[in-house]
């Protein structure tokens, strides 16, 4: 064989070895992307995410990776699944599970990119150092659901003034939200003078025990709390809710779609898809230091008005007036 040839040969053997292989088709940049439950529960956030880096020029498998690693549900398991990413040195970490999946990959790392979607205000958390110049290696989007339990009571008790027992239902594993929302509700109840009750659930299985000790407490009313197991499982407890005939709000819209009585909150799907659009924009070499925390500009106050009239509830024209989508 001619010098040449088998020079030609050793090229192109060495191509195909899984080393160098790998290496090429790993050129691409790759997000760890952290996620607090499953695909499937999850499916409405991850294409708004893919549009928002779509919107960046960023197709997923044409010329970005994403490698997710899922909870299932357990936030136990963020930390360790945050640390797996950073170990494969991921270009960008996401992180759209709410608090817990946030603190779980700022503490992972303090050089690779962090974004997050969260309810909290992430400033209080200690994720960022302000609003406008969050500092460091973090930055995304929040959606303050856990600021507007509150408000949600109010909107419930004007929907359905004759429910003086009203529950708080709680994931008693997101401590953060847990806390801040512990704060505020019980002083809104007792200005409006409402008994409350909290009720915590961490799984699927609590669901029916919970309904339960309603029904022992006579409650009228339900507000269910800004939290990401409660939003994912929204079928679950909009079609419960409707079952035991009990007034409910949730923060997310999807709730309401569902069958639930009425929302109030901002958008889920819109907080991530600016959270795939600030991923992208990092991924072009801006810093997160240097990108604002994105706050909601609009809360939506959505009406299911099929369900109310199950419940046997009567929307006024006013409180139709102000809601930003009805449904029939």
């Amino acid at each position: 064989m001619h010098r040449r040839e088998f020079i030609s040969l050793l090229g192109g053997t060495w191509a195909l070895l899984p080393g160098v292989a790998r290496a090429q088709q790993t050129a691409m940049p790759v997000i760890g992307f952290l996620g607090s439950e499953t695909p499937a529960l999850w499916a409405d956030r991850l294409a708004a995410f893919r549009q928002g880096l779509n919107e960046t020029g960023y197709v997923e498998g044409r010329n970005v990776v994403i490698e997710y690693r899922w909870a299932e549900g357990h936030h136990e398991r963020l930390p360790a699944l945050a640390a797996d990413l950073v170990q494969r040195q991921v270009s960008v970490l996401v992180a759209l599970g709410g608090t817990a999946s946030a603190l779980a990959a700022k503490n992972a790392t303090v050089t690779i990119p962090v974004v997050f979607r969260m309810a909290r205000d992430p400033v209080e958390n200690g994720l960022v150092e302000s609003f406008s110049r969050p500092g460091g290696n973090v930055t995304g989007v929040t959606t303050m659901g856990a600021e507007l339990g509150s408000k949600q009571l109010e909107l419930l008790h004007e929907l359905a003034p004759a429910a003086s027992v009203i529950a708080l239902l709680l994931n008693p594993n997101n401590s953060s939200i847990a806390q801040r929302q512990l704060r505020d509700v019980p002083a809104a109840a007792r200005k409006l003078g409402l008994e409350l009750h909290v009720l915590y659930a961490s799984v699927e299985n609590d669901f029916d025990l919970v309904f339960a000790r309603m029904k022992e407490l006579r409650v009228g009313g339900l507000t269910i709390g800004a939290d990401t197991f409660l939003n994912a499982r929204s079928e679950q407890l909009a079609a419960l809710a409707i079952r035991h005939a009990i007034p409910s709000i949730s923060p997310y819209r999807e709730f309401t779609k569902a069958g639930g009585l009425m929302s109030y909150g901002a958008s889920i799907a819109g907080g991530s898809r600016r959270a795939g659009v600030y991923t992208g924009r990092i991924l072009k070499g801006e810093r997160p230091a240097d990108l604002p925390v994105e706050q909601p500009t609009l809360y939506e106050f959505v009406i299911n008005v099929k369900s109310a009239k199950a419940l046997g509830l009567s929307v006024s024209p006013t409180l139709l007036s102000r809601a930003d989508e009805v449904i029939e």
